[in-house]
C-alpha cells in the first residue's frame, strides 16, 4: 500500500535584511512577492523540485525498501522557503522562494508494486504538497504583515501549512485505503486538480457539493 513520509525543514525565513535598517519609524508599507524554485532534474541530483510538466517516474524512487512493512511504496516529499527583505523608501519588500521537493534516495518502491496506478497515487501525494504550498502562499497574501513581526508571522503560517499538509496526506491515504480504492483516488485527483486551478481553494470552499469528494480536514 503506497504511503508517504514527512519531515520539517526550516530554512532562514525572511530575516536577512538588506539595505537600510528596519528600525526607523514610518516604514509601514509591506510588499510581499513569491517565487517557486523549479530546477531541471539531472541524473545525479537527489532532489526533484515540483513542476507541472515534470511528473514522477518509478526511476525516481532510488531508496532501498525495508524488508518488512505493509507499504508498497513511499514518496518523501516536503516543502520549505527561504526569505529575504529590503527597505526601499517607505516600503518593506519581502521576497520568498518557495520550494516543493521530492527526495529520491528517501523514496522507494517494493518489487511488483511499480504499476502505473501506483505511480499515479504517489504523484498525487506530490501534488497535494504543492497544493498546500499554494494555500500557504494565499494565506500570507491575506495576512496583515508589519515590519516588527513579519518574520514570526510567516514562520507561524509555515508551521500551520505543514500541519495541514500532514492532515491532507493522511486523509488522502485514509479515504483511498492507501490507493486500494480507485473511485476514491479518482475523486481526490479531481479535488486536487480543481484546487490547483483555483489558487489552492478546495472544491468545498468554492461551494461545490462536499459529498462528491472524500471527507477530509476543513
Amino acid at each position: 500500500m503506497p504511503a508517504i513520509l514527512f519531515f520539517l525543514l526550516l530554512l532562514p525565513a525572511a530575516n536577512g535584511h538588506r539595505g537600510k535598517q528596519l528600525t526607523p519609524a514610518g516604514h509601514t508599507v509591506v510588499s510581499l512577492d513569491f517565487h517557486f524554485q523549479e530546477q531541471p532534474s539531472t541524473p545525479d541530483s537527489d532532489t526533484i523540485y515540483y513542476a507541472p510538466y515534470r511528473k514522477l517516474s518509478w526511476n525516481d524512487f532510488t531508496g532501498r525498501p525495508p524488508l518488512s512493512g505493509p507499504s508498497g511504496a513511499v514518496s518523501y516529499t516536503s516543502f520549505s522557503y527561504e526569505g529575504s527583505s529590503r527597505v526601499y523608501k517607505d516600503t518593506l519588500h519581502i521576497s520568498l522562494l518557495l520550494q516543493v521537493f521530492f527526495v529520491k534516495s528517501a523514496s522507494w518502491v517494493k518489487p511488483g508494486n511499480n504499476t502505473t496506478y501506483g505511480l499515479a497515487h504517489e504523484q498525487l501525494h506530490f501534488d497535494i504538497t504543492r497544493l498546500v504550498v499554494e494555500r500557504f502562499k494565499q494565506r500570507l497574501k491575506q495576512t496583515a504583515l508589519n515590519r516588527d513581526d513579519y518574520d514570526s508571522v510567516i514562520q507561524f503560517q509555515y508551521l500551520e501549512a505543514f500541519r495541514e499538509m500532514n492532515r491532507l496526506q493522511y486523509a488522502f491515504d485514509r479515504d483511498t485505503h492507501s490507493g486500494m480504492n480507485a473511485a476514491a483516488q479518482a475523486s481526490w485527483r479531481e479535488k486536487v486538480t480543481i484546487a490547483l486551478k483555483n489558487n489552492g481553494t478546495l472544491p468545498e470552499e468554492l461551494g461545490n457539493d462536499i459529498n462528491s469528494f472524500p471527507s477530509g480536514p476543513r
